[in-house]
């Protein structure tokens, strides 16, 4: 007796690396658990016999649990299960809150206008729950003056302190000091 539903009959013939589950013939234990499709747990039965009751309710048996000791089956509608679980996976893709990291870049001899700007647009972007990366460069002989980035770097963490505030530590990456802010 072959079974009703199409999805097992095409998966059925497929090899074993297109599925995540194992499906009817493709179970190769002597032994299951089943569990039938209201829930209730049916007991340990071979293989066969456990295809022979899916069919009887035209639904597939699905491996749910290989690892356990025997492995646990469920009849139940594999496309359906198949679907489910896609659209499991595609609703937590949706909630999902991507968090961009937002660079601004300064110089040592930043004008205080720019500055100001830029410590306004930090503001923004972190009340939109991005984090920023505050990098300061140091340019030909400035990296001998490590000390003016290190005061101008303790100056926006002052700034920025009322709403955010560092992840790490400010650090020294080559010739820019460079700290990434949260909000707080």
């Amino acid at each position: 007796m072959k079974p009703l539903n199409n999805s097992t009959a095409n998966n059925s013939n497929n090899s074993n690396s297109s599925n995540f589950f194992k499906i009817n013939d493709q179970i190769k234990a002597k032994e299951i658990r089943v569990i039938d499709s209201k829930g209730n747990m049916l007991g340990v039965m071979s293989v066969a016999e456990g295809i022979k009751r899916a069919e009887e309710e035209n639904l597939d048996l699905i491996e749910v649990s290989p690892n356990s000791n025997p492995p646990v089956c469920k009849i139940s509608n594999f496309g359906k299960m198949k679907y489910e679980i896609q659209k499991k996976a595609s609703d937590a893709k949706k909630k999902q809150k991507v968090v961009e990291v937002k660079e601004i870049k300064m110089t040592l001899n930043i004008g205080k206008g720019d500055y100001d700007t830029k410590i306004r647009h930090t503001k923004e972007f972190i009340e939109k729950n991005n984090k920023v990366k505050i990098s300061i460069k140091m340019k030909g002989r400035e990296i001998t003056h490590r000390d003016l980035a290190e005061k101008m770097m303790q100056n926006i963490l002052e700034e920025t302190s009322m709403f955010a505030k560092p992840e790490l530590n400010p650090r020294l990456e080559g010739s820019q000091i460079v700290v990434i802010l949260i909000k707080k």
